[in-house]
């Protein structure tokens, strides 16, 4: 081989369609090992892996990223424990959806403080391999996947490694951390900004259902509709399969018993494990079927305003936004039975964001339910039923 035919094709001799194959795949790994590894594995503990997977997923990162596993895991904890306060690492909400997009890698080392990194780094790897190569000299793999990339495809070799360094700081920290905040739909209200960009998870291995991780950050499995589609989770269910992997979790311990129709302490442990499911379902079945009835029989003008209120009469008190309260106070003002069910709503919350016991808990859910069968409106007898209906499942 000549050295001009190794610097046009490498040592492969590749074709241009095989480097784009390679290239989409080695990317693809990169984000498996961010989505498995670093975020359900190391920040959440949502599933155990053997360690000579986890060691690959490491030795990996370290050449296509450079990214240590300590800092990683520390600061996404920290962003789930501060979300969307000043003090979030990277919050669109607080600093602006264009500096998350392109400075999200600089919001990471801005946020990488040795406070930050003895708070919520515990329980990651302290070996000898991470001390002195992975997290000593992270600059050294991503220098030696240079050197691989053009050994094995000459000068094109720079565009393949120039591809692999952008993905992560473009997918992960723009894309995720900023229009994961900003922009998309939302299955569960949760108390930050969290939204799922598209209902199906491949780009980037399933984080684009990032309303359903917040909402269950411990979950390994972030789709949660059936029509919601989580690449990261088929990864996890392929290692399970093959022993290397053991999901410790999947989202709230709650069942629905048919049959059942009686309040108990199952019950009330069950619909406080699985609360964002249930407000999720009084947000569909009794809102705004109610919206609707009302913008049926109102005058246009009216029909407008309960159009408008729609996002204020969902959405969690901690997002909510000025506008979405002025529509939703002028709804509630041209509607009695929007203003009782919304308050009843409320009520809801509070059953579980007021620190109680088990009694305490059991008894306020008692008062609300039976405050909802007395309302008169049929939508939420059903849905009462529904809840009586729950229960913690039963262990093998």
């Amino acid at each position: 081989m000549t050295l001009l035919s190794w610097l046009e094709h490498g040592l492969v001799q590749a074709s241009t369609a095989t480097v784009v194959i390679f290239t989409l795949v080695v990317t693809h790994i990169t984000i498996v090992s961010v989505t498995v590894y670093l975020h359900r594995h190391s920040a959440h503990r949502a599933v155990d892996l053997h360690p000579a997977l986890a060691h690959f997923f490491r030795f990996w990162l370290w050449l296509t990223t450079g990214m240590v596993t300590r800092e990683w895991t520390a600061i996404h904890r920290k962003h789930h424990a501060t979300c969307e306060t000043p003090e979030d690492p990277h919050s669109p909400q607080v600093m602006g959806l264009g500096n998350i997009f392109w400075r999200g890698v600089e919001a990471y080392r801005l946020a990488a403080v040795p406070e930050t990194m003895n708070r919520f780094g515990a329980g990651c790897p302290d070996d000898w391999l991470e001390r002195h190569v992975y997290a000593g000299h992270p600059a050294l793999g991503i220098a030696l996947m240079l050197v691989i990339d053009i050994a094995l495809f000459g000068v094109i070799g720079l565009t393949v490694w120039a591809v692999q360094m952008v993905w992560i700081p473009l997918f992960a920290a723009g894309v995720i951390n900023g229009i994961g905040h900003y922009w998309g739909y939302r299955n569960f209200e949760c108390p930050d900004a969290a939204r799922n960009i598209l209902p199906w998870g491949i780009l980037i291995g399933g984080e684009e259902l990032h309303n359903n991780h917040h909402t269950y950050p411990n979950s390994a499995k972030l789709s949660v509709k059936p029509w919601e589609f989580d690449i990261g989770w088929f990864w996890i269910r392929l290692f399970s399969a093959l022993r290397l992997a053991r999901v410790r979790s999947t989202g709230p311990v709650a069942a629905k018993v048919q049959g059942k129709s009686s309040l108990d302490m199952d019950t009330a442990w069950a619909i406080v494990n699985d609360r964002f499911r249930v407000m999720a379902t009084y947000a569909e079945r009794v809102l705004k079927p109610a919206v609707r009835q009302e913008q049926s029989i109102a005058s246009p003008q009216t029909r407008k305003i309960f159009k408008r209120a729609k996002p204020g009469l969902i959405r969690h008190a901690a997002v909510i936004t000025p506008s979405h309260e002025r529509d939703l106070q002028a709804a509630l003002s041209a509607s009695e039975q929007l203003n009782v069910l919304y308050d009843l709503r409320e009520r809801l919350q509070a059953v579980w964001s007021k620190r109680a016991n088990a009694e305490e808990l059991l008894e306020a859910l008692h008062q609300w339910c039976r405050a909802a069968e007395e309302s008169g409106v049929q939508a939420l007898r059903e849905f009462v039923a529904e809840l009586k209906s729950y229960s913690v499942p039963a262990t093998a």
